[in-house]
């Protein structure tokens, strides 16, 4: 049985899905009460208490671990649930790490997310670590402007970063999950080209068919926007990404095509698939 931790996420929802079509016994979980696919159990914990977890880890033998804002919620201990994966019985797990750890590896999420990957390398399980840069899936973020004013609103606009797809993302974590040939791999995962926003506006507008303006925001106006969603120094971090990327950051990764055979979907690709969030 496999356990996928964020399942009713961008990502954990097509792995969910997937693993169930494979055949493999799946357990999902969330923090509220979810709809899953047939045969799929739900579990709702919350992983910032670990102990939350141990019923879902039952009969378990991998684990995809996907950490999201649990990681600095208060008195939580991420590397816990490592240990109380392999105390459990689980096999595997596969963690969904952060480019940054390599990029930029001194900030305070990027150090949190550090001590996970080492303590699960310490753990004595099999284990494979996956390394997303920013998700297409961000672009969500425009919906509601997209929507009611045919715009797209953001900092930076001809700076881009090759983002990916999380169903990308999740093709990844489940042939890490399924096959041993991915033991000890640490995958960068990227989409296929650099793409800016005022790109990815033009890709949204050809997916809807009518026209969607773009809004160049100042560092300032887009500051006080995230400041709403996330804690500032993670809003900070983003903004200092996309308005300066590294020379890694901007790096197309073949890893997408190492592990599944193919190259990775372009931003307009996902635009297309998800085109009734934007209607």
């Amino acid at each position: 049985m496999i356990v996928v931790t964020g399942a009713t996420g961008n990502i954990g929802r097509p792995l969910t899905r997937a693993l169930a079509e494979a055949g493999r016994q799946v357990t999902a979980v969330s923090r509220r009460a979810a709809v899953v696919p047939e045969g799929v159990r739900h579990v709702a914990a919350d992983l910032a208490e670990p102990a939350g977890l141990q019923p879902a880890l039952a009969g378990a033998q991998a684990l995809f671990l996907l950490l999201s804002g649990d990681l600095h919620a208060a008195g939580a201990g991420p590397a816990d649930l490592i240990a109380q994966a392999a105390a459990g019985g689980v096999r595997r797990v596969v963690l969904l790490s952060t480019q940054g750890v390599a990029t930029r590896p001194f900030g305070a999420t990027r150090i949190a997310m550090r001590a996970v990957e080492d303590a699960l390398r310490a753990s004595g399980l099999e284990w494979a670590v996956l390394r997303p840069g920013g998700f297409a899936s961000n672009a969500l973020w425009w919906a509601d402007s997209v929507r009611t004013r045919q715009v797209v609103a953001a900092p930076f606009g001809d700076v881009g970063v090759p983002i990916v797809d999380p169903a990308d993302i999740a093709e990844v974590a489940a042939a890490c999950l399924l096959d041993d040939r991915h033991t000890g791999g640490v995958y960068e995962l990227t989409g296929p080209e650099v793409i800016t926003p005022r790109g990815q506006a033009q890709a949204i507008a050809a997916a809807l068919g009518s026209p969607v303006r773009f809004h160049e925001l100042t560092r300032e106006e887009a500051a006080a926007a995230m400041a709403r969603t996330m804690p500032e120094e993670l809003a900070a971090d983003t903004l200092d990404i996309l308005g300066s990327p590294s020379p890694a950051e901007l790096r197309v990764s073949p890893d997408v095509q190492r592990v599944l055979g193919r190259a990775p979907r372009p931003f307009a690709d996902w635009a297309a698939r998800n085109v009734a969030a934007f209607r």
